[in-house]
């Protein structure tokens, strides 16, 4: 099967209430057999060629990736700076769909998954200038110290935060490795924008405006995609400038801050 080949997908029918956007599920049917697979099951939706980009950009209509690119391409030319000199990490690369949409002088992906790295290589193979798995959340210093090689001085996380894909420490970790005045473009559902939201990111996301570790460039809410019973979900995306480290004391159990 190559990577435009199409499977044979279901949505449930669900009342919208009845699963949250981190329980939904599809249908899968191979060789007569059926398969329920989560949404973010994704070692099981890499393995198999195309199924991600059918699931999600097809029948789903995400933008996340696209959009990202077009806004930090917006805003550097409001700066009038050159993008194609970007030095970029892409914190949960996937299957290279960030890597793939970026045209910039490095581009790095890093990512828990062996599958995701794997379908980057048979889809994406020259998405990235390199790919490593890990877990940054817990990162060793030798990892830590070739990220900073490379002199990042852009990380993206699209359509990863929030579910517990990435976690608060691993996504602290990231942002610390970019250089001083680098840039940060990452989406985030916008539930966790809200006042009354106390979760870990909500917190991490509200300090670093309010501490003034980021400077916002821009802050925009936007469709990600529809859920399965057609609704559309909102996300903020935010493309900021780095002006401090996050420190441990933001992120709780971290080690390697």
């Amino acid at each position: 099967m190559t990577a435009t080949s199409l499977h044979n997908i279901s949505l449930p029918m669900t009342d919208p209430h009845a699963l949250g956007q981190d329980e939904a599920f599809f249908r899968l049917i191979e060789e007569g057999r059926e398969e329920t697979i989560r949404f973010h099951d994704y070692d099981a939706i890499y393995r198999r060629p195309g199924l991600y980009e059918q699931l999600f950009y097809r029948r789903l209509l995400c933008v996340s990736p696209s959009k990202a690119r077009e806004v930090l391409l917006k805003v550097f030319k409001d700066n009038r700076l050159d993008a194609h000199l970007l030095r970029v990490l892409d914190l949960g690369a996937g299957n290279g769909m960030m890597g793939e949409l970026l045209d910039v002088a490095r581009m790095v992906g890093v990512d828990i998954s062996q599958a995701a790295r794997h379908a980057c290589e048979r889809d994406r193979p020259h998405a990235y200038d390199a790919y490593y798995v890990a877990d940054m959340a817990r990162p060793g210093a030798a990892l830590l110290a070739e990220l900073r090689g490379w002199k990042i001085d852009c990380l993206t996380c699209i359509a990863a935060l929030g579910f517990g894909d990435i976690p608060v420490a691993a996504f602290a970790n990231a942002y610390n490795v970019v250089v001083d005045e680098g840039w940060v473009v990452f989406n985030i559902k916008e539930t966790f924008l809200r006042e009354d939201d106390s979760t870990g990111f909500s917190r991490l996301v509200k300090r670093l405006m309010l501490d003034d570790l980021i400077q916002v460039h821009h802050l925009e809410r936007y469709r990600h995609r529809i859920s399965i019973d057609g609704s559309p979900l909102f996300y903020y995306l935010l493309v900021g400038r780095k002006r401090a480290e996050i420190p441990p004391a933001l992120v709780p159990g971290a080690g390697h801050l």
